[in-house]
């Protein structure tokens, strides 16, 4: 029920993911003593997260000039497929890597639960979300798509911060698990993002521009 639902608790837990990650994996210790389970049992940090996703992506379609349906469709498109379809993707795909590959020999009767992987995509996507759907609105018109050097530097700096903060936070959930072995591997494609955005700096890609061109064909 709605009037259940800890709307304050689930905002304490978006500003610790920015400012200290880990209370906020604390705490599903701490659910795992008292109600034996991982997983998260009040949707109210997914309502909020969804506010915040309509939100920013209302002012995206502003800041690019789109209509109201285009807008709408714009919408739909990035709640139902980039949030909700990415999101059980990725959370089944490590549900299944954790569990297959990552479960310690001698506690092979723990498993990883499936809420808890969409739980943790969950967490590493609300920073991603904040840096690229909100700060960066405020400089896409004025600063990054511009052909400038500073634009593509600003642009891609931003975007190798927002998908840090989601390699770092994912790890984080599944290192708070004390039944999984060699959780450090999660960290390893922070060598590939650095490398893919030197990358891109020298040879002036623009990730903003190629998101914004591709948010605009999605709503033609």
């Amino acid at each position: 029920h709605f009037r259940q639902m800890d709307f304050e608790f689930a905002l304490w837990q978006m500003l610790y993911l920015f400012t200290s990650p880990q209370r906020v994996y604390r705490n599903f210790h701490y659910r795992k003593q008292t109600k034996d389970q991982w997983a998260r049992d009040d949707p109210a940090f997914l309502v909020l997260l969804s506010v915040w996703l309509c939100v920013s992506t209302v002012g995206f379609g502003f800041v690019l000039d789109m209509g109201f349906f285009e807008t709408i469709k714009l919408l739909l498109w990035v709640v139902f497929i980039d949030c909700v379809g990415v999101g059980l993707l990725i959370a089944t795909l490590m549900w299944f890597i954790s569990n297959k590959y990552l479960v310690k020999q001698q506690n092979r009767d723990y498993d990883v639960e499936w809420g808890y992987a969409f739980d943790v995509h969950l967490n590493a996507f609300y920073p991603l979300l904040v840096i690229l759907h909100f700060i960066q609105l405020f400089f896409i018109n004025y600063v990054i798509i511009s052909d400038s050097v500073i634009g593509y530097f600003v642009g891609n700096t931003l975007w190798l911060i927002a998908i840090g903060y989601y390699i770092y936070v994912t790890f984080l959930g599944y290192s708070a698990l004390p039944f999984l072995k060699n959780t450090a591997i999660l960290l390893y494609p922070f060598a590939l993002l650095i490398l893919l955005y030197l990358i891109s700096l020298a040879c002036g890609w623009n990730f903003t521009k190629m998101l914004c061109s591709f948010y605009k064909y999605r709503v033609k």
